[in-house]
């Protein structure tokens, strides 16, 4: 089953397996079209939105469920954010939390630099709605190195 919806510059296509093609067509252009990485996913009532700035400045906003790690719901949603060992450990994937709080007990950052705000979004784990900023990896090696001399 497919449903359409149109404007004059916009074509929206949905299908049954919950996946949306988008094609948008700029006065002049030739038309574009924007498909998500994966099938989009049902979310329960327990999930936590958390805003995600990139590198660059985009927001994205993932649903990330119990359980899960910021870092897994970014990838799942075709959020290219920088990772490695996923285990907390080699510090590829640092941010800092804007707002919200997040549980990354598993991960290996002194309580001084958490308590500064940084996170790592492998092994963190939203316990509200929150928002975080992807970080340069040497700003938060910066901040672990002082806090590791003090």
């Amino acid at each position: 089953e497919t449903s359409h919806v149109a404007s004059a510059s916009t074509y929206v296509t949905m299908r049954a397996q919950a996946t949306c093609t988008v094609r948008f067509r700029p006065p002049g252009r030739l038309a574009r079209t924007i498909r998500p990485s994966r099938p989009l996913r049902s979310v329960s009532s327990k999930a936590k939105k958390v805003e995600i700035e990139d590198l660059e400045g985009t927001v994205h906003v993932v649903q990330v469920e119990e359980g899960e790690t910021i870092l897994e719901a970014a990838l799942d949603a075709g959020v290219d954010a920088p990772h490695d060992c996923k285990m907390g450990v080699c510090m590829t994937c640092p941010s800092r939390l804007v707002s919200g709080k997040v549980d990354q007990s598993a991960g290996m950052l002194s309580e001084d630099v958490i308590a500064q705000g940084y996170a790592l979004l492998c092994v963190s784990s939203p316990e509200t709605d929150c928002r975080v900023k992807i970080i340069e990896e040497e700003e938060l090696l910066n901040v672990q190195l002082v806090a590791g001399e003090m």
